[in-house]
């Protein structure tokens, strides 16, 4: 429970954070870790979560929501061990009521794309409630008997990774149910990298909603800031937002994730391919799923003179994984040295030695890519250099409508 002198101490700082969080466009700059706080503990990066002192008062006497998943965990707690956010809640005395659950579900085990089914938490008996099921928003029901929620997932800061598009849900459904949203922020593990094509609204779908690069070099909470201050929601509304920021970091910080964000991405290789490799979910080409080396890997049975071979599988990560039971040839990246978070190379060697480049991309390429550009330059013969010509302008243009919503610049 937090305390009454705890509410006292901090009023102040919330009374400044609301100031621009009501229906605005960003928090305010005071909401960045103090320097008091930074000398406190100079290290070690504390997560949005374990910062209770910030949001307990917001949600005292009230009940809660959350949109959470196995990464909301509190690292080292007063417990002694690392809790999940859900169960540090709750040992705290804090009211939640309902369990939200994005792609790959509460614990984090379902295939990507596989329907998600309503259903309760075995160990704290709450009703978990699919946001990746029959509906991605939140409907009114749904919502009942909220009155703030919470928002704590880890984004690895890539346009197709579906929890920025969960998040754009929550904030809609809240704002038209007038329910405030709190995001406990985690770092970005790409940091502040800005690369890859802007996204055209007429490829807009649920793994791209926003016209942002590829590669959006934020963490959540300044990405949510931006949804609101942008006005992407439904008809331009606007969400009442509060962002508890990371204290002690910096975007140029290098951040390795304590837990996999999703059964795909088991380590931190596989978190530094993802954006480069990710395009192959676009093509015939297997990334790896259905093996133990998921995003590391690539490889099809169209590409005979490549030099690594596996044969992907359905596992625990990957019920129905591309090129299923065929021999795949290809490159093994898992020891590769990642040197650009995102990388050209892989997919423009895949396809220069295709030997069925007529059936090399498949439909879903335009949504990843957010462009029907990409896959004509390719099938053109254009080098990597020519292509990230062609992503400056939009780039720039996105590096000036996200800078008011940052909050971990120098």
């Amino acid at each position: 429970m937090v305390s009454n002198s705890t509410f006292k101490n901090t009023v102040l700082f919330l009374l400044v954070l609301f100031v621009s969080c009501g229906n605005s466009t960003k928090i305010s700059r005071t909401a960045k870790p103090t320097l008091a706080e930074a000398a406190a503990t100079p290290t070690r990066i504390e997560v949005g979560a374990e910062r209770i002192a910030l949001y307990g008062p917001l949600l005292q006497g009230k009940k809660v929501g959350i949109l959470t998943n196995q990464t909301g965990i509190v690292p080292q707690s007063a417990s002694g061990t690392s809790e999940s956010t859900v169960d540090f809640l709750l040992r705290n005395q804090v009211n939640v009521i309902k369990v939200y659950a994005p792609e790959h579900g509460f614990r984090g085990t379902a295939s990507a794309g596989e329907h998600v089914k309503d259903s309760k938490d075995s160990k704290t008996n709450l009703p978990i409630i699919s946001l990746y099921g029959s509906s991605k928003k939140p409907s009114k029901e749904q919502l009942k008997d909220i009155e703030v929620m919470l928002f704590d997932l880890q984004d690895v800061g890539a346009r197709f990774y579906t929890y920025i598009s969960s998040l754009h849900y929550l904030m809609e459904a809240c704002a038209e149910n007038g329910i405030p949203v709190i995001i406990l922020d985690r770092p970005n593990p790409n940091g502040s990298s800005i690369d890859g094509p802007v996204l055209e609204l007429a490829n807009k779908s649920f793994i791209g909603m926003h016209p942002i690069p590829v590669l959006h070099g934020m963490t959540i909470g300044e990405y949510g800031q931006m949804i609101n201050g942008e006005k992407w929601l439904n008809q331009g509304i606007q969400c009442k937002l509060t962002v508890i920021p990371c204290n002690n970091y910096s975007s140029d910080m290098p951040y390795d994730l304590p837990i996999a964000p999703s059964p795909n991405l088991p380590n931190m290789q596989s978190i530094r391919l993802y954006v480069s490799l990710c395009f192959f979910e676009g093509t015939n080409v297997s990334s790896g799923r259905g093996t133990d080396l998921q995003f590391q890997i690539y490889g099809s049975p169209f590409l005979k003179n490549m030099p690594f071979s596996f044969t992907p599988q359905p596992n625990a990560a990957s019920s129905d994984p591309m090129n299923k039971g065929k021999l795949c040839f290809g490159e093994n990246l898992s020891k590769v040295e990642v040197t650009r978070p995102l990388d050209l190379q892989w997919l423009l060697k895949a396809y220069n030695h295709s030997d069925q480049k007529d059936r090399f991309f498949i439909g879903f390429f335009t949504k990843l890519a957010g462009t029907t550009t990409l896959k004509t330059q390719i099938e053109k013969g254009w080098t990597e250099n020519q292509i990230r010509e062609t992503w400056k302008t939009g780039i720039e243009n996105f590096k000036k409508t996200r800078a008011p919503y940052l909050l971990y610049t120098k």
